[in-house]
């Protein structure tokens, strides 16, 4: 065999051992890709998987917080509600209470007044007995001009200084007032008609509106 016919032979071996190896890198160049790309289709699909996972984790999670707004909405509507009608009841209790309080307050104070107004009723009582004492002190000194001008004075003053304060003898003229008389007996009198005072017996007072002492009178029966 000749020098140039090794040669070539060993070229052409050269050239199949390269494209040998060149064809191995290339089929395991492609498996790692197609490796890769299946490796990244299947990450893509498990984020795909994840997400929509949690899509539906995160949509279960907003039904479940709306359901529950739902159930503290209407609680909270059940709280304003009982607290609306707990001031209600308060505000009408108030109500009635602060209007129980002024009728108090009103029937103290006319108290108060009604006693400061009246408070010399018992010493006009008392005095009562002095004019009826006058009276008769009168009848006996009929015969006496003089003694009887004394005690005339005395008793005029008297009566004039008691109605200063409201004391007033009560009028026995007309007809029977059960307010400001009281009938002791029934007499006859055809001069009268029924009902009217005939005698009194004993003279009354008014202190202010009050009866201080009714009149003692006899009225008319026909």
């Amino acid at each position: 065999m000749s020098q140039d016919s090794m040669q070539s032979s060993d070229l052409d071996s050269t050239l199949e051992s390269k494209s040998a190896d060149f064809s191995d890198c290339a089929q395991e160049e492609l498996i790692n890709q197609s490796s890769v790309q299946s490796q990244e289709a299947q990450e893509t699909q498990e984020a795909r998987e994840t997400a929509k996972s949690q899509s539906s984790t995160d949509l279960e999670d907003s039904s479940a917080d709306l359901s529950q707004s739902d159930s503290s909405g209407q609680g909270d509507s059940s709280d304003i509600d009982t607290l609306k009608s707990q001031l209600s009841e308060w505000k009408d209790k108030y109500v009635r209470a602060h209007a129980d309080f002024e009728n108090v307050k009103k029937r103290l104070e006319r108290d108060k007044n009604q006693a400061i107004e009246y408070a010399y009723e018992k010493i006009a009582k008392d005095l009562l007995t002095i004019i009826d004492t006058l009276d008769r002190a009168k009848e006996a000194a009929k015969e006496h001009s003089a003694i009887l001008e004394g005690i005339n004075l005395t008793q005029d003053n008297l009566l004039k200084a008691l109605q200063k304060h409201g004391i007033e003898e009560i009028s026995t003229s007309g007809e029977f007032d059960p307010n400001l008389h009281e009938c002791i007996m029934q007499v006859q009198n055809e001069g009268l008609k029924d009902g009217d005072i005939a005698q009194v017996l004993q003279k009354g007072y008014v202190y202010k509106e009050r009866t201080l002492r009714p009149a003692m009178v006899a009225i008319v029966k026909n």
